[in-house]
């Protein structure tokens, strides 16, 4: 399975990397902010904006016991439910959402967190989903998603092989044949050196699905440079301000961030190109600079070449350096003077 197909993009090898801007929490409450990521978005030049559907009541439960309680990174000092109603969006804006984004040109889908979401998304006709991190273990999720017969995309983050293979199989044994999955580290922000790149040709080989990378650290190193190693989709938070003061700004791309890297992915894309030994378009006026053998002195007819008669110089247009050897006690047919190239014209 190396392609799928969302919204009639086609994803997956032999093709431009598919940029998701993740929009998340970052659109802070105001739906006139949600309408400008997607603009922004549309402008930078990403494929498709990803929201959330939840709401609090449908991903934990409103409780202050410790189970509940955040107590390290960006959101401690929060309840589960504290955070998950600040941070999600509102089920009454997907619509205008989803109708403003084709009015736009540009493709949106949604990740969901119970069965309730991905009702509602069908009745707005989503053209894919995704599955995040910390629900790639939601086995029955993953299945209920794959019934609606649309591409899934499936993140990693925190999963073992074991894990990734399970939600696989429940996704593909329910039905769904347009499966990707993305190298993730569910961390917020991520460093680099958490990432391991050389991941993704292994899960390429051994999961045999279109594979990306689901982005959490703060500049685009690590997206641009996961497109060499066969990542066919990249998913990266996105904001209109990374101090914005939400849930999600501060590890989030802004809009000449992301334009960046829509721009840096397609051109690493294009630099893998294929395998070729070929002179290339760029360098046809180049080669007339390599190294060539040149006459250094003036030379009768008849006279025999000496090894100080020619040199290996730049540019090139007499005979290659490697014949040099064979050109030693030919005889000249003309006279030659220096600075003229070697060419099997002037020998007899």
């Amino acid at each position: 399975m190396t392609r799928i197909t969302i919204d009639g993009r086609t994803i997956g090898l032999g093709e431009a990397p598919y940029v998701i801007a993740e929009m998340s929490a970052n659109h802070n409450g105001c739906i006139d902010t949600a309408y400008r990521l997607l603009e922004e978005a549309k402008k930078a030049g990403a494929d498709a904006v990803k929201i959330q559907t939840y709401r609090p009541d449908t991903i934990t439960l409103d409780s202050y016991l410790p189970d509940f309680q955040i107590t390290e990174g960006l959101w401690q000092g929060r309840t589960l439910y504290e955070l998950y109603e600040w941070a999600h969006t509102p089920w009454d804006w997907h619509k205008p959402l989803f109708d403003y984004a084709r009015q736009l040109g540009i493709t949106i889908f949604s990740s969901p967190f119970d069965t309730t979401a991905v009702d509602l998304l069908e009745d707005l006709g989503a053209p894919a989903y995704k599955i995040a991190s910390f629900e790639a273990v939601d086995l029955p999720l993953i299945e209920y998603v794959a019934r609606t017969g649309k591409p899934m995309i499936i993140s990693t983050g925190m999963a073992d092989a074991e894990e990734i293979q399970e939600a696989i199989d429940a996704a593909k044994g329910a039905g769904c044949d347009q499966l990707a999955i993305l190298h993730c580290v569910s961390g917020y922000p991520a460093p680099a050196e958490d990432y391991n790149l050389r991941t993704i040709p292994d899960m390429i080989e051994r999961f045999g699905l279109v594979t990306g990378l689901s982005d959490h650290t703060i500049d685009n190193t690590t997206a641009v440079t996961s497109v060499a190693l066969g990542a066919s989709v990249i998913e990266k938070h996105f904001t209109l301000d990374r101090n914005g003061g939400g849930p999600d700004d501060s590890f989030s791309l802004e809009p000449a961030d992301l334009a960046a890297l829509c721009r840096d992915a397609a051109t690493a894309w294009q630099a893998l190109g294929q395998v070729n030994y070929g002179r290339k378009s760029s360098e046809q006026g180049s080669a007339k600079f390599r190294r060539s053998l040149y006459f250094v002195k003036d030379l009768k007819a008849g006279e025999v070449i000496t090894a100080d008669a020619i040199r290996s110089v730049r540019p090139g247009y007499g005979m290659p350096p490697k014949c040099m050897e064979e050109l030693i006690g030919k005889r000249l047919n003309v006279d030659v003077p220096a600075c003229t190239p070697v060419t099997w014209e002037v020998l007899k």
